[in-house]
């Protein structure tokens, strides 16, 4: 007795199909699961021995052999539960017609015949709907987010007998919908407010400048001087998800199994705060069986570094690669896998080891090799790549006890849209590149040209206040943004001006000079 049932895994972020085939014959009774499985995989046939008996269904007896082609992929995961279940009750007899063959199917078997949710559910419905299929079966607490790839009709079921009943003939369940508009317009809201942030405004007006330029930044400032509230309030002012970058986004949680069971759609731009102690694999992605790191989770959002010198060396290096092209590429012995990772960096640090280097109401206790020594931990090609230092000092009383003035997230996400409308025309036609911070030295020579004042003055700031080479062509990138924040088509001499105070960590003093 022979049954093929079609089901799907995922590889990156993207799904492919896995046939179920399963035979039964008439030899000594035992189970056997071939077809690269993993532990979980293997485990499934007594999830789905005690799942078949407790659902009050036959179990067959003789030699089972399930295979799960293609074989020369590995498999993990508990999806194949519930096709594993049905193509044995398909084999024996129980589920007759093609009906099912034209499904679909995927879900984890509780030992009650209960159907759990699984990951990576999205982009498996998503190629559902690429081979034309019937259906695609899934858990009840995945229904929102199968009904998401719109196109092919979705059945939720919440235990074994439900889905044997369906294909039966003797239960018609309704297919799952909803409204993909619906969803995108309800999901793009964010909790925090830049308006609830007092103070602080020229750090609101460096997080504007970042936002609508793509800039990475690092603030510095001592403890409870506002860096993490401000951090979390970035996202906030980005540029609106676009549809298709909230299903990518989407696709990245789902297959990284941080997509919460009640959200059908990523609209929000995410935002990522890993602690200090995180691995390389947990930032970057890896494992045995490779998963999405933080910084693929953080794909169209930001990702933040608090305390940014305690993150191990090896760890912010790895960074490198996603912070210049936008994805991370994993390699193992039998395959190769790419995550996206084109993120917002904003990281936090403190001044120096005590937190108060440069604050007028505590006194700094560091000497001048330890402040070196605590900012050099960072390197040169991982500061490259980061256009904006800012310095935030101490919210004073009066700031804090008077009436709230600042701008709400909105309106300031509505002048870096129209700064990101500007760019996009601008590299119309230019590969990998979307806003000012992409560009590299050919374009820049091309889009950030000064005028000799502008020029007079980049010159003295780089030579008489001790600025690095590195911040030459950080600077012109800035002036180009706050130049498009004005919508103004030329660089003038205050938009360098400006630029010039968002490199902090070039001045002599942190460099030691």
């Amino acid at each position: 007795m022979f049954s093929r049932i079609t089901s799907s895994a995922v590889l990156g972020i993207d799904a492919y199909r896995v046939d179920v085939e399963t035979d039964i014959s008439a030899q000594l009774p035992s189970f056997t699961v071939v077809g690269l499985p993993d532990s979980a995989v293997r485990e499934s046939r007594e999830r789905v021995t005690s799942a078949i008996k407790n659902s009050g269904l036959p179990f067959p007896q003789g030699r089972i052999t399930i295979n799960l082609a293609p074989a020369d992929i590995k498999k993990e995961g508990s999806a194949f539960d519930l096709p594993i279940a049905l193509g044995l009750l398909r084999a024996l007899g129980i589920i007759t017609g093609d009906h099912i063959e034209r499904h679909f199917i995927l879900g984890e078997l509780g030992l009650d015949g209960s159907v759990a949710s699984v990951r990576g559910v999205l982009p498996m419905s998503l190629l559902a709907k690429a081979e034309d299929a019937d259906g695609i079966i899934v858990p009840v607490d995945n229904a929102k987010e199968a009904a998401i790839a719109q196109g092919v009709p979705v059945y939720p079921v919440s235990n074994l007998k439900e889905a044997v009943d369906f294909f039966a003939g003797d239960n018609d369940i309704e297919p799952f919908e909803v409204s993909l508009r619906d969803v995108f317009e309800t999901s793009r809201h964010y909790v925090a407010d830049f308006a609830e942030v007092r103070g602080q405004e020229h750090v609101k007006r460096s997080l504007e400048v970042a936002a609508a330029g793509g800039h990475n930044l690092l603030m510095i400032g001592p403890p409870g001087s506002g860096k993490t509230m401000l951090a979390r309030r970035f996202p906030s002012i980005l540029p609106p998800m676009t549809l298709e970058e909230a299903l990518e986004t989407t696709k990245i949680h789902s297959v990284a199994g941080v997509l919460p069971a009640d959200t059908a759609l990523v609209a929000a731009r995410p935002f990522r705060a890993p602690h200090h102690t995180i691995s390389d694999a947990g930032l970057i992605g890896g494992g045995a069986y490779p998963r999405p790191g933080e910084v693929s989770i953080a794909h169209h959002g930001v990702l933040f570094l608090d305390e940014f010198p305690e993150f191990k060396k090896n760890v912010l290096e790895v960074m490198r690669q996603p912070l210049e092209d936008g994805f991370v590429t994993i390699g193992r012995a039998a395959i190769t896998l790419t995550y996206p990772a084109r993120f917002t960096l904003a990281g936090a640090m403190n001044p120096c080891p005590c937190g108060y280097f440069g604050d007028p109401h505590h006194e700094c206790t560091c000497t001048p090799a330890q402040i070196q020594n605590y900012v050099g931990k960072l390197s040169g090609p991982l500061l490259d790549r980061i256009d904006i230092h800012i310095e935030v000092p101490s919210v004073k009383y009066s700031e804090l006890s008077g009436p709230s003035t600042g701008e709400n997230s909105d309106t300031i996400r509505e002048r870096v849209a129209k700064a990101r409308r500007i760019q996009t025309e601008r590299f119309k036609g230019i590969k990998k590149v979307f806003c000012n911070a992409h560009m590299e030295t050919k374009l820049i020579r091309k889009f950030c040209v000064l005028d000799e004042q502008g020029e007079s003055l980049l010159k003295m700031a780089i030579t008489k206040m001790g600025l690095s080479a590195r911040a030459y062509d950080r600077i012109l990138k800035l002036s180009r943004t706050i130049a498009d924040l004005e919508g103004a088509a030329d660089i003038a001499p205050h938009h360098v001006s400006e630029a010039v105070q968002y490199r902090s960590l070039d001045r002599k003093y942190w460099r030691g000079g």
